[in-house]
């Protein structure tokens, strides 16, 4: 990995900026972008520059921080009104994510307990804020690490999905955290990173992170992973999350669903590593995690390629649930969630 986080504030509050690096065009191009509006980092998030749940939570809390630099000088109820309209505004970037809505709430109590400040001291306060955010998700990743590795440790092939790494997080990732722990205490590990359909997180970006690294990857189709599992190339599947019900089903990038299942037909562990931020007791089961969908061109035209006949009808979930009866363990910052209960969440949790 460059030595750039791949989310990071750029100077003060009342002038800085967020710089992100630029997913959409990795691994052929290394891009930062610079955002000063609130409507760049919006897009951003839409369009997945910057993607990865606790990623979008760094993002979208420095996002309110550029959001409201045009009301620095004015007075507290101009400024607080500008404030939850960019709170509300960055609430509409991403549905499934849960750390986006963590975070924004966080940056709102912030406001709320500080009505004695003036707008610009507010900023201060808010920025603070934002930065133990990201210091926070940065110190979750290296625990997530050290909890997760005894689970790797009789491993020589393991399979992930999607992209879990630094580039979906402010630190060392989530289920790539995991990996790069039992690398680092096995260099020999094989990683078989599925190439993650329709947008390739997995072979555009995970594999170019796991290369960074020196960590052994083989890049596979996402249907390739049944047949990698009976032919035991791996001994455990691990991936992330973007939003997780109080009985422990996983809302993940699409194509997690059926990585469960396999894993539980050929008797594979399977594990999902997020820290507790990711968690939404709130919703009691995966039935109630909304589910983005996404545009039909993703598929027809991926990467400005056409694939399919003009006018050919799609179905494009970006997420799928994996039930908690499918997974063998939950990783988190506390410690490993074993068995996946909602009493064992709620003991692990607090």
């Amino acid at each position: 990995m460059p030595a750039q986080s791949a989310v990071a504030w750029i100077g003060d509050a009342s002038s800085g900026n967020l710089r992100l690096i630029d997913q959409t065009v990795l691994p052929v191009e290394y891009r930062e972008l610079n955002l000063r509006t609130v409507e760049e980092v919006w897009e951003a998030i839409k369009a997945l520059r910057v993607r990865g749940a606790p990623a979008i939570g760094v993002a979208a809390a420095y996002g309110v921080i550029v959001g409201t630099q045009s009301a620095l000088s004015a007075a507290r109820p101009e400024f607080d009104a500008r404030l939850d309209q960019v709170l509300t505004y960055l609430a509409t970037s991403r549905p499934t994510a849960v750390n986006l809505f963590w975070a924004l709430d966080r940056m709102r109590r912030v406001a709320n307990a500080t009505s004695g400040l003036t707008s610009a001291e507010l900023v201060d306060h808010l920025l603070a804020e934002a930065r133990r955010i990201e210091l926070e998700d940065r110190e979750m990743c290296a625990a997530i690490g050290r909890h997760g590795l005894p689970l790797l440790k009789e491993c020589s092939g393991v399979l992930t999905h999607c992209n879990t790494g630094g580039l979906a997080t402010a630190g060392d990732g989530t289920a790539l955290a995991v990996i790069f722990a039992a690398a680092r205490d096995n260099p020999s590990l094989q990683v078989y990173a599925d190439e993650t359909r329709p947008l390739l997180q997995g072979a555009r970006l995970t594999a170019w992170e796991l290369m960074q690294r020196g960590v052994p990857v083989k890049l596979i189709c996402d249907s390739m992973a049944g047949w990698v599992m009976k032919e035991r190339r791996v001994q455990a599947v691990i991936v992330g999350a973007d939003r997780i019900a109080a009985n422990g089903d996983s809302a993940n990038k699409i194509g997690t669903y059926s990585l469960s299942v396999l894993a539980r037909a050929h008797n594979i562990p399977f594990y999902i590593a997020a820290p507790s931020s990711t968690f939404d007791l709130t919703i009691q089961s995966g039935d109630e995690i909304p589910i983005e969908q996404r545009a039909s061109a993703e598929i027809t035209n991926a990467f400005g390629r056409q694939t399919a006949p003009d006018g050919c009808d799609t179905y494009n979930p970006a997420f799928d649930v994996a039930p908690a009866e499918n997974i063998t363990a939950l990783i988190t910052e506390k410690g490993v969630i074993q068995p996946v209960t909602k009493a064992q969440i709620a003991r692990v949790l607090e």
